[in-house]
């Protein structure tokens, strides 16, 4: 996995924060990854296939 870092506001963090809490998700990092995850499902791989490759990354 990379790292990459993200600025998000403090709403979005305490919501991420009460997941965690609640123990529906284990970490911070699991509840973004699932949330982008199925962002990308719903717009850019609607019948469950990705759409680019990560060769495809390395050209940008």
């Amino acid at each position: 996995m990379r790292l990459i870092t993200v600025k998000m506001s403090e709403l979005y963090v305490s919501g991420v924060d009460k997941l965690v809490e609640m123990g529906l998700y284990p970490s911070r990092s699991e509840v973004i990854r699932v949330a982008i995850r199925d962002l990308l499902m719903r717009e850019l791989w609607r019948d469950g296939t990705p759409r680019f490759t990560h060769e495809d990354d390395d050209a940008e």
